[in-house]
């Protein structure tokens, strides 16, 4: 049985009009194309190709990602 993961996308959509995905979870993911939905797209097939390659390699991290609010 395959093991699910949850990751997060950030996506941004630059100037050129292109969208450009990045994850901070999965080291190496960069994805681009010119809709949103091909990037998503591109970047699953990516994380799942990258996990893939890391498997038994990736070591559990000790960062803690804590949000935080500071008004200015």
């Amino acid at each position: 049985m395959k093991k699910s993961r949850h990751i997060t996308l950030d996506i941004e959509r630059l100037p050129e009009g292109y969208y450009l995905a990045t994850s901070r979870e999965v080291q190496g993911l960069v994805a681009q194309a010119k809709t949103f939905e091909k990037t998503v797209e591109i970047a699953e097939d990516l994380a799942r190709k990258l996990l893939h390659a890391q498997k038994g390699k990736v070591r559990e991290s000790n960062r803690i990602v804590y949000p935080m609010v500071i008004s200015a």
